[in-house]
């Protein structure tokens, strides 16, 4: 047994097949389970209690984060455990997601361009005021998603004027080729989070690293949370887990670093530092990829080829 994302809830992490580096390997690997998402379900249940806790950080005196949309997407408005008030490390990560996010848009031009990987339960496209003109891609289970947008629309979230949101069901074929075809581009900079999207092996997160490599253009960030039961480390020795990050990024074109929770804690709250301490369950992490996207590549192949060809017409008129 593994614990998911960083949740006290606990999934078998079964085995998965997976032939090659492609991206259909991963939607092969997550479609048996987000076809069968219902109350019952692992992934559902650590969805609908990461859902509880931004809940109850909402509602807490002095709150990391507030998710005015988030009651309406559980079973139950007040969390049993809403009268404890230590500080969760899924939400300390997701403050810092939300302010990376924000800053690099921000201080980035022409940063326009956001990707969620989550469990279809994040109200980010709701709730975060994005930049004009933004465009969310929302990359989550199908099912989860279409029940949780239709009480959303209920409560009345929607995204920010002048930005717009697209749904890219996980268990689709083709990200890559989806998230083109709704008005995603590869020569322009985009930013990409990881967190609570259900996977349950390491080769489908290689995967995800692999369909973001061919996509972002260099320099983009990518960022997130990983599950420890994907790791192939003791996540408890800390200079293991960093090697070992390192290696697996890097051999995707990205350069990593490992965020610690209780240094988040220290600059949000400096009371709470120990009582984050001995996380364990998921690695906080900021990427950036150093490669050029596939469409950056066949632009410049293109531009290049061009060039070529106009010098062979010159050298031709010469003689």
């Amino acid at each position: 047994m593994e614990v998911l994302a960083g949740l006290g809830w606990r999934v078998d992490c079964w085995g998965l097949s997976r032939g090659g580096r492609s991206s259909n390997t991963y939607l092969n690997n997550i479609r048996a389970g987000a076809a069968s998402f219902n109350e019952n379900d692992p992934f559902f249940q650590a969805a609908i209690q990461r859902a509880s806790l931004r809940l109850r950080e909402s509602h807490s005196p002095d709150p990391l984060l507030i998710d005015p949309y988030v009651g309406c997407l559980l079973p139950y408005n007040t969390p049993e455990d809403m009268e404890d008030q230590q500080l969760h490390p899924y939400c300390l990560a997701t403050k810092f997601i939300d302010d990376k996010l924000l800053q690099t848009m921000q201080s980035t031009d022409g940063l326009k361009q956001v990707v969620l990987l989550t469990d279809a339960l994040d109200t980010r496209p709701y709730r975060l005021n994005w930049p004009t003109s933004t465009l969310i891609f929302n990359v989550c289970p199908e099912k989860v998603f279409r029940g949780a947008l239709q009480k959303l629309q209920g409560a009345g979230a929607k995204v920010p004027r002048g930005c717009m949101s697209f749904h890219v069901p996980s268990d689709s074929f083709d990200i890559e080729n989806i998230l083109r075809s709704k008005g995603f581009s590869g020569t322009r900079p985009s930013i990409w989070v990881f967190q609570g999207l259900p996977i349950v092996k390491l080769e489908s997160f290689k995967d995800i690293l692999s369909i973001i490599s061919n996509l972002a253009m260099k320099g983009c960030l990518f960022l997130g949370e990983l599950p420890v039961c994907l790791a192939e480390i003791d996540a408890g020795d800390q200079s293991a887990t960093k090697k070992w990050l390192d290696v697996l990024f890097m051999s995707y074109g990205f350069r990593v670093k490992m965020i610690e929770y209780d240094e988040v804690a220290r600059n949000l709250r400096k009371d709470s530092a120990k009582r984050a301490s001995g996380v364990g369950a998921s690695i906080l992490f900021v990427a950036e990829h150093l490669c050029f996207s596939d469409d950056q590549m066949e632009t410049w192949r293109t531009e290049f080829q061009r060039i070529e060809e106009e010098g062979d017409e010159e050298g031709f008129e010469e003689l």
